[in-house]
């Protein structure tokens, strides 16, 4: 499958695209850090989103991350090598528009191109040997497209990672200061992340901060509510802001999901023994 799985045409206009994303391009030193792979993925004709795998081994677990509405793949070149140091590939990708990548974005070219880039990185994992289970992961506006993806390849997905992800559409756009009623975008025009959670029934773990202000935590609880797993866990971080969970949580945020990865692998914990 590589369309849409709804129309998101009403949620391309421009007053609604210009609060959404917020692209730019990467600057600085190009050069990739140790143990990176540079992917191109073509998604359109005569256009590419950018990726960049950090990559631990070919037997680790692969974790495909949409990141948020302002930040592109290099922006987490700090951040790959802890997932890698806990034994865990990161494959993070660009949308377009954004870093190295061309085009522009847009919400049903974004949906689209998840599609194109999952087909992208499954071909790419099995021609590189790499064996491990693949997992969707989305932070804020990238748990959009992981959401989409979920319910969509849950065949091929082993499990689902959602940070300071939305609920519900129109909450969000109000908060980005977009005029949903007088564009005639209604809720069933928006991302429906709702509904697809609820359909996906594979391991789900869920992470917010306590006092995110743009996502209020209480929309990962509906998320949490909604979804059918019977393996699913919800995280909340004390007092993170929607951009500071991983500050606030320092390396657990690593352990938490390394230990997800470990049971959808099959990994006991080896337990401490006591000293007598």
């Amino acid at each position: 499958m590589t369309e849409a799985t709804y129309n998101y045409s009403k949620l391309d206009q421009p007053e609604v695209l210009q609060k959404l994303f917020h692209p730019r391009r990467e600057t600085g030193n190009v050069s990739s850090p140790p143990h990176v792979v540079e992917n191109d993925i073509t998604v359109a004709e005569g256009v590419r989103v950018h990726a960049r795998f950090h990559l631990a081994g070919k037997e680790e677990p692969n974790i495909l991350f949409f990141h948020g509405n302002g930040e592109i793949v290099s922006d987490y070149d700090a951040i790959g090598p802890h997932y890698t140091k806990c034994g865990m590939n990161f494959l993070a990708v660009d949308y377009r528009g954004y870093g190295r990548s061309s085009g522009t974005p847009q919400v049903t070219a974004m949906m689209q191109d998840s599609h194109r880039i999952f087909d992208a990185v499954k071909h790419w994992l099995s021609a590189a040997e790499h064996t491990g289970p693949l997992l969707i992961m989305g932070r804020s506006l990238g748990s959009a497209a992981a959401l989409e993806l979920a319910s969509s390849h849950a065949d091929d997905i082993a499990g689902l990672i959602i940070e300071s992800g939305f609920a519900t559409t129109l909450p969000l756009l109000m908060t980005l200061g977009v005029d949903a009623a007088g564009l005639g975008i209604s809720e069933e025009d928006g991302f429906r992340n709702v509904r697809k959670i609820s359909s996906f029934t594979k391991p789900t773990l869920i992470i917010h901060g306590q006092y995110d202000e743009i996502i209020p935590v209480n929309s990962a609880a509906i998320l949490q509510a909604q979804c059918p797993a019977r393996a699913k866990e919800f995280q909340v971080v004390p007092g993170a802001s929607h951009n500071t969970i991983i500050a606030s949580a320092g390396e657990l945020y690593f352990t938490v999901i390394k230990r997800f990865c470990n049971k959808i692998s099959g990994i006991k914990e080896r337990r401490r023994r006591k000293l007598n």
